[in-house]
């Protein structure tokens, strides 16, 4: 495709977008993937843009139910931007607008009749900095989405304690779950914080850098975890650290943004074949470590 072709493309996407919040609007139906414990996630066409800038264009990638695919490419070039699109955080930026579709299970949950909430309930997050609620208890902080999204269960015991077994933690707050979730370690935080977003049985969990902030340690136990939770549940992980990758996941996307030029994929693929034998040469250069 030539630059004026692209150029062109991208205008016609522009007359198609919208904001993204007019999306919440209307009666909402059943996602299809309820009771499913994973799903399929794609993008097709997405274009995204903060006011008149457009910092994503024709983002096309399909996460695969019950793998891990990562998301890498240098700072700025609009992964944790993409990610945010996957479950509808995009939207909440007031000067944000896309164009495309993300399809779970082939449902599109940009949908005009589609919840923001019941999104949110399929697809996950954990940030990069643990959030849990400090003020509340290790039981009630793995509790809040079942709360938040009015879900009733007579099971609760069983819900936490599978949360936490499934996030590794389990064993070390078993006997202490009445104990402040803000008076753990920062990585026993961010496992409850998977724990808390695992409680509600998404069928996607998206972890925008989960180990950024974390030692060694507790950066192994996590991607244990991520490897673990992986069986049952389809997981899309930002990092900028190219050995975990490797590690932890089975599809991997590199994302590039230059010249000021919006993010886009240059290649995706089978992650070792991304790191043994890309395509393109800037991914060669990129997972080698000669830039960004």
């Amino acid at each position: 495709m030539t630059m004026s072709d692209s150029m062109a493309n991208t205008e016609t996407v522009a007359t198609d977008r919208k904001v993204a919040s007019s999306a919440s609007a209307g009666t909402a139906p059943s996602l299809r993937i309820d009771g499913v414990s994973a799903a399929q996630l794609e993008s097709v066409g997405i274009h995204a843009w903060f006011g008149e800038r457009l910092v994503l264009e024709n983002v096309d990638l399909v996460m695969e139910r019950t793998k891990v695919t990562a998301l890498i490419g240098p700072s700025g070039c609009g992964k944790s931007t993409f990610l945010r699109i996957l479950n509808r955080m995009h939207e909440i930026v007031p000067s944000a607008s896309l164009a495309g579709r993300v399809e779970l299970d082939g449902d599109d949950i940009y949908d005009p009749n589609q919840r923001a909430a019941t999104v949110r309930r399929h697809i996950g997050m954990v940030f990069q900095r643990p959030n849990p609620f400090p003020a509340m208890s290790i039981r009630d902080n793995v509790l809040a989405g079942l709360r938040f999204n009015k879900i009733r269960s007579s099971h609760k015991d069983e819900i936490v304690e599978e949360a936490l077994v499934k996030a590794g933690l389990w064993s070390e707050v078993k006997d202490r779950q009445g104990a402040l979730g803000g008076a753990l370690s920062g990585g026993q935080q961010q496992r409850l914080c998977i724990a808390r977003a695992l409680a509600v049985k998404p069928a996607v969990l998206l972890m925008d850098e989960p180990c950024s902030a974390l030692d060694p340690g507790s950066t192994l136990r996590i991607e244990q975890t991520i490897q673990e939770i992986a069986e049952e549940v389809t997981v899309v992980i930002v990092t900028h650290n190219m050995q975990q990758a490797l590690r932890v996941s089975d599809k991997t996307a590199f994302f590039l943004a230059q010249d000021g030029n919006p993010g886009y994929i240059v290649e995706a693929g089978p992650t070792k074949e991304i790191f043994e034998s890309p395509k393109d040469p800037r991914t060669a250069d990129y997972v080698n470590g000669r830039f960004g």
